[in-house]
Parts: C-alpha cells; sequence; structure tokens
C-alpha cells in the first residue's frame, strides 16, 4: 500500500503489475545494509516524506496458529519512505520490522533513474497539489468527481423510491389480506 507524504491519499499496488515492478526497483525491499545520513535525520528531522509504502503479504494466517481459517490474514512485513535530498538525491527510510517498537531503522540511496521514472507516472503525487498538465491539481478533480457520483446517487435513490411506492400502491400487491398468513398445525391430533 503506497500513501502519500502531502495528501495521505492511498494506492493499493499488487504484485505483478507495473507500478509495483517501480516500487521494488526504486525502494530495493531486500536490502539489507544502511548508509550514513546527516545528523539531523537520524535525530528525525529529514526532509518531507514523499510517500510510505507499506509491504505486506496477504494469505497468511489460519489454524492452527489463529482462530479463522487459513488465507485471510495480512502481515506487516516492512514500511519505507521515500524522502529527497535538497541536491534531489532519492533516499529510502526502512523499518524492516514496523510492528517492533525499536530503533532499528535503515538508510540507502535510491536510483535516480527509477525515481524520475516512477515520478513521471504521477502514482507519487505532485509536491505541491498540481503540475503544469492540471491546474486545478488532483483535490479539485476528486471534489467534481464526488460532486458528481453525489448528485447522480441521489437521482438514482428518488427514481428507486418512486418506483418502489409505485409498485406498493397497486392493488395486488402486498402480502394477501384475507386468510391469515401463518397456521398452526396441531401434531398431536
Amino acid at each position: 500500500m503506497v500513501v502519500a507524504g502531502g495528501t495521505g491519499r492511498t494506492t493499493a499496488v499488487r504484485s505483478g503489475e507495473p507500478a509495483f515492478a517501480r516500487l521494488w526497483q526504486l525502494l530495493e525491499p531486500t536490502h539489507r545494509g544502511t548508509e550514513r545520513v546527516p545528523e539531523e535525520w537520524a535525530e528525525g528531522s529529514f526532509p518531507r516524506v514523499r510517500f510510505t509504502v507499506v509491504w505486506g503479504l496477504s494469505g497468511v494466517g489460519g489454524w492452527p496458529s489463529t482462530n479463522r481459517p487459513p488465507g485471510g490474514d495480512v502481515a506487516v512485513e516492512r514500511q519505507d519512505q521515500l524522502v529527497v535530498a535538497a541536491d534531489g538525491t532519492p533516499w529510502v527510510r526502512s523499518d524492516p520490522t514496523p510492528a517492533v517498537e525499536d530503533d532499528d531503522i535503515r538508510w540507502h540511496r535510491a536510483p535516480r533513474s527509477v525515481f524520475e521514472r516512477l515520478d513521471r507516472t504521477r502514482l507519487l503525487g505532485d509536491g505541491d497539489g498540481g503540475s503544469a498538465a492540471d491546474p486545478d491539481g488532483p483535490a479539485r478533480g476528486d471534489v467534481r468527481w464526488a460532486v458528481t457520483a453525489a448528485a447522480l446517487g441521489l437521482a438514482a435513490g428518488a427514481g428507486g423510491t418512486l418506483l418502489i411506492r409505485r409498485a406498493a400502491a397497486r392493488r395486488e400487491a402486498g402480502p394477501p389480506r384475507e386468510e391469515p398468513r401463518q397456521v398452526l398445525i396441531d401434531l398431536d391430533e
């Protein structure tokens, strides 16, 4: 799951998709080493996080380790965050075991060419909320879609209500009115 740094919007990316392959190349989640970073970064004052990726493994769990059927759980394996230094170098800040509260945070440089390709696909989102191609930005486009969807939903709901009322108002609609709906049978006789 990818969480955008500025907006908090999430995108689910699955293995086998092109975006997943690009994220894998950029973040290198199998990377185990760490590189030296400036002291203020190590203390928590690093550049703005562009996005966070929570790597999960689905289809885990089940009997006998849990009280649920096999295959329905998701294990959080790793958390990676991408930051871009002042010189434009992309860095990956990794927590190899996010479920454990410890100070095992690792840093490594990401390939700049892969970062630039992924940034062009707009999976990462824009830092300023828009671009020259979309001057309104993603937020205004989302609002337009939401308003349109709400109007269509309201129209469909009103139309459905009218149709149901017309059907209920017909003479033969509803349960039989002259006979009982349930009959008790005495089995002892």
